[in-house]
């Protein structure tokens, strides 16, 4: 706590006055949001703004407006969030770490949002007048709450947390430059997560109007439209994760790309085929190619940063659409185990094109062996996550024995998986000399071109990566080496040398990730940062990649220390794992084989159009007629 309350240099955590701002607009937005909520449920039926706001949505939507709109307020929240996430990761690359939190453009947009998600499942916990189907958690004596709204409200603080627990971070260990830093992992991770409580609040919202999804008509194309884009959304959630990839600076094993997308791609297109039928895995991938293509137009084309580049999942998608014509979606985990080796596989090569062809890093032949291993066993890992998922959204869990080795197996697989890629060696006495020289241009401007020879010379020999990668002032660029000799590579493009650029030689070689500086400038908020100029001629050993992208970083933190809070910030996210797969299997075992669930009595069996009638005008509950 002395760390955390010492006055915090630039490059550590974010001033105090700052973070008292920070707590004073959140302070404020919860009370708002408690106040109204108190309102609604001390005057049971009196008008109100809220009480409007939800009979507007469950007029518009046909959903009970515990449901929609919390869902309504949860996807746009998540649409903001996403903007900004993505606009901060390119700020960072571009201009740097940030002069205070709240000069960030970009945090206001991931606050608001992750905000937003968090109100929203708030929303779903206050406004339920009835038991909201038989999962509902019982909070008084007349208040149940929707299972949904219970994961929402637990996503969206989760995420919340990391904020506050980000800033303690930065000033025990500096700036940890890179997306996978623990607490980074809980904004966006329990951002994208999001996605699994607010499908199955849009589940109990269905079920309890009596509304059955299996087969598509007019007045149910509204309710597959819900869930493509709740699919899509875990898609592109499950997808945040690969960012360094998708911006061409990963400080992590290549091999990660590969697996990554195709657990991505196992996951959220097998519970989209599950739980919306045909066309659901499809239709959820051209979700994400929209929004996801929208979100990299606004980042690099108006807002003018480095735009990131993102994965296809069509080839995936029509992978786990066949899957799925030849098992059926009533079989979830051999779908998923299928389907999942499907996308690590075929869906694998197809990627590989399109890496190659539009990403600022293609895959190698230095990934082949170990990616045709683990891309398929992560395609099926998360398979069967997503054929869980799907199938406890349709509430038909195969047998608790059944559905619980499946989860069980899956999560060690993925823990495996993860070991396995952060398993890396320092460098062993590699050393590279560079000559260069000017390009010609601006003096003040300086950028040059150059010849890098290796020692050894086998140093790159199957190397993933060899560039030269320059970012920090104003822009990125991705230099891929041009080899002309044994150990010997030449610049294909200068590279800048002036002002706060930072350029870095970086090589991956198997497990070794490692980095030569070409120039780096001074920096006084940094112990020890000096000038790294780039003379015409100098020979530098290799050295841990992150130590130069993540300069900022203090090296005099004791291990224990670093242990600990990585522990910690584990702990919550298992307990938090835990939640989102308990709050699944609550829904579908009490819901049972899909009937509806609604409160009231079935009322008398009516033709298909009027039932579709009732349902797209939002009035009435509805009932099923049997075999509908």
């Amino acid at each position: 706590m002395a760390l955390f309350f010492a006055a915090s240099e630039p490059a550590g955590g974010a001033a105090l006055d700052q973070v008292a701002i920070a707590t004073g607009m959140a302070g404020i937005a919860t009370a708002v949001l408690m106040i109204g909520i108190l309102g609604y449920r001390k005057h049971p039926g009196q008008d109100g703004p809220l009480r409007r706001l939800a009979a507007f949505s469950e007029r518009v939507s046909g959903l009970p407006g515990w449901a929609a709109l919390p869902l309504g307020v949860g996807g746009g929240s998540l649409l903001i969030a996403l903007l900004g996430m993505y606009w901060d990761i390119s700020l960072h690359i571009d201009q740097g770490r940030d002069p205070g939190p709240l000069a960030n453009p970009a945090h206001y947009l991931i606050l608001v949002g992750l905000y937003g998600v968090f109100a929203s499942g708030c929303l779903a916990l206050a406004l339920p007048e009835e038991k909201p189907g038989p999962a509902a958690i019982k909070i008084t004596r007349d208040w149940y709450v929707p299972v949904g709204g219970v994961l929402t409200a637990a996503c969206g603080g989760f995420a919340l947390l990391g904020f506050p627990l980000d800033d303690m971070w930065h000033r025990i260990f500096g700036q940890d430059v890179t997306l996978w830093g623990p607490t980074h992992l809980m904004l966006f991770g329990g951002a994208g997560l999001t996605l699994i409580g607010q499908a199955i609040l849009l589940a109990e919202g269905l079920a309890f109007r009596g509304v059955k999804t299996d087969r598509l008509s007019d007045a149910q194309l509204m309710v597959a439209l819900r869930r493509v884009g709740l699919m899509g959304g875990l898609l592109i959630g499950l997808s945040t994760f690969q960012g360094e990839f998708d911006f061409g600076v990963p400080q992590f094993r290549m091999v990660f790309h590969p697996m990554l997308i195709a657990l991505a791609a196992g996951m959220a297109l097998t519970a989209a085929r599950v739980w919306i039928g045909k066309g659901g895995a499809l239709a959820t991938a051209l979700m994400f190619l929209a929004v996801r293509g929208a979100i990299a137009f606004i980042v690099g084309d108006v807002f003018g940063e480095s735009s990131p580049t993102l994965p296809l999942y069509l080839a995936e998608a029509l992978c786990v659409e066949a899957a799925g014509l030849a098992l059926g979606r009533n079989r979830p985990i051999a779908l998923g185990v299928v389907g999942g080796v499907l996308c690590g596989t075929v869906g694998l090569a197809v990627e590989w094109l399109w890496v190659g062809a539009v990403f600022p890093l293609p895959w190698s032949d230095g990934i082949v062996p170990e990616a045709l291993i683990v891309t398929p066993i992560a395609g099926a890992t998360g398979g069967v996550l997503g054929g869980l998922l799907g199938a406890g959204l349709r509430f038909q869990l195969p047998s608790p024995a059944a559905a619980r080795t499946a989860a069980i197996a899956a999560f060690v697989a993925i823990a495996a998986l993860t070991a396995y890629g952060l398993s890396t060696t320092k460098p062993a006495g590699q050393t590279a000399t560079v000559s260069l020289r000017d390009d010609g241009g601006d003096a003040a401007h300086r950028h040059v071109v150059g010849t890098v020879r290796l020692s050894p010379r086998d140093t790159a020999d199957d190397a993933t990566w060899v560039t030269v990668t320059s970012w920090q002032s104003g822009g990125m660029k991705v230099d891929r080496l041009k080899r002309v000799g044994e150990g010997v590579y030449e610049l294909r493009t200068p590279a800048p040398v002036y002002g706060d650029w930072k350029t870095v030689l970086r090589v991956q070689n198997g497990r070794s990730i490692m980095g030569v500086p070409i120039y780096m400038p001074a920096d006084s908020a940094i112990p020890g940062a000096k000038l790294v100029p780039a003379s015409a001629h100098f020979t530098r050993p290799f050295v841990a990649d992150h130590e130069l992208l993540q300069r900022e970083r203090k090296d005099d933190i004791p291990g224990w220390l670093w242990t600990v809070a990585c522990l910690v910030v584990l702990a919550l996210s298992l307990i938090f794992m835990a939640s989102l797969a308990w709050g699944v299997a609550r829904v579908a075992r009490a819901s049972g084989d899909g009937t509806p669930t609604g409160a009231p009595p079935a009322q008398p069996t009516r033709t298909a159009g009027d039932r579709e009638g009732r349902f797209a005008s939002g009035g009435g509950r509805v009932a099923s007629a049997p075999g509908s």
